[in-house]
């Protein structure tokens, strides 16, 4: 797998007047750029695709500093959004959302995105179409993941949210979302030596990216995406006992499911294995873990994003939730409702990455997938801004 590289295509569109405070050029009444114009009153502006990018681009008539990037990641289990301007080399955030969706849910027993699950996701993207017509967004990429993959109707689903919203989701592969994930999360990664291993446990999968760290982004040496995610095994595996002995039966399912998902990524993986093993963990359930680990009282994202736990702490963690009742977990502070039935399988899964890369320390990361859309927007539009001024440059110096 090589080197993270964005596309350079974008998908332009031309923001109106109200939509930002930018008022667009206008163009021939063919052109697609201004059949976008057209758009019914509440919509984001529908862009124009180029598959298989996942860009979009809107001219605006702002100065530099106070244009936006936008960064949509449509998972198993949640929405998010971020919105941000460039500053220096990094990028501060102007705004963010987050929603609680399961999409994917029933999905491992039918194949297909239910209707109320499809309602709620669409809710969410109402509102983050909203803040991206509030926002000066130049540049915007809206992902989907595992459930799009996987679902019968997931291409469906999509279009249906480009006409009911105008965000125009891009269903990426696995191998996109690892890279994607890295990208967002690698500067957390602890210095050291030799190859190191950053994991991502979604809702609807598991991607594991053994990583060569350097100069700028890290050389990516092997990678596995699994068919599991803390929805997928939740919902694959039997129903919650009501005793111990239970419970401690299908969290020792869950374990062996992922254990074989991951049986030949280990194998390769074993000959790397070096005295100085680092690991990163980006997702809701080392988040979680973490949390409880520090016995927050309520989730802090300041003291979780960068926090190097102890490996057996976050196994000690995992192996007390797993004989739990959901209504004990669901009693415990940065859990709740949302997360009660859920962060058993993120458990079980974290429990086999540390068995493939038995790391004595692990850093959270509080941060991934769209963080790395926006490096990658950001680095991308500098690109192209390099360019078109050595393009005029070079234009000036012909007719001279």
């Amino acid at each position: 797998m090589a080197d993270y590289s964005p596309p350079e295509q974008h998908r332009e569109v031309t923001a109106k007047k109200g939509s930002g405070g930018a008022r667009g050029k206008k163009r021939p009444p063919k052109s697609a750029k201004a059949r976008s114009e057209s758009r019914p009153p509440g919509k984001a502006p529908a862009p124009q695709r180029h598959p298989p990018t996942g860009w979009e681009t809107a001219t605006v008539a702002s100065s530099p500093q106070r244009q936006a990037y936008a960064a949509l990641d449509l998972g198993t289990n949640n929405c998010r959004l971020l919105i941000a301007r460039a500053a220096g080399q990094n990028f501060t955030v102007i705004d963010a959302f987050s929603r609680v969706v399961r999409l994917g849910e029933g999905l491992a027993q039918t194949g297909r995105l239910s209707d109320a699950a499809m309602d709620r996701t669409l809710n969410a993207l109402r509102i983050c179409a909203e803040k991206l017509k509030r926002r000066n967004v130049r540049l915007a990429w809206s992902v989907a993941t595992e459930a799009c993959r996987r679902a019968e109707n997931g291409v469906d689903f999509i279009e249906r949210v480009r006409q009911e919203t105008g965000i125009a989701l891009d269903i990426i592969s696995a191998q996109d979302e690892a890279r994607l994930a890295v990208l967002g999360c690698h500067i957390l990664l602890e210095e050291g030596t030799g190859p190191a291993m950053i994991f991502d446990i979604g809702g609807g999968s598991t991607e594991l990216v053994m990583i060569e760290p350097g100069e700028g982004i890290p050389r990516i040496l092997d990678w596995q995406s699994v068919p599991w995610g803390v929805v997928s095994l939740t919902e694959t595996c039997s129903v919650e006992g009501e005793t111990a002995e239970a419970r401690i039966a299908r969290y020792a399912e869950m374990r062996r499911l992922v254990s074989e998902s991951f049986t030949e990524f280990a194998q390769r993986v074993r000959g790397a294995h070096a005295p100085d093993l680092r690991l990163l963990g980006t997702s809701g359930t080392v988040t979680t873990l973490a949390s409880l680990h520090l016995d927050l009282p309520q989730y802090d994202r300041r003291a979780v994003d960068g926090l190097i736990v102890p490996a057996d702490s976050m196994r000690a963690i995992s192996q007390r939730l797993a004989l739990m009742s959901q209504g004990e977990r669901r009693e415990l502070p940065c859990i709740g409702r949302e997360r009660s039935d859920l962060v058993i399988a993120g458990c079980a899964i974290l429990e086999s990455i540390l068995d493939i890369w038995p790391a004595s320390r692990l850093g959270v990361a509080d941060r991934g997938i769209r963080e790395g859309i926006l490096r990658s927007l950001i680095a991308s539009d500098r690109r192209m801004e390099r360019s078109r001024t050595t393009a005029r440059k070079s234009r000036q110096g012909n007719r001279k």
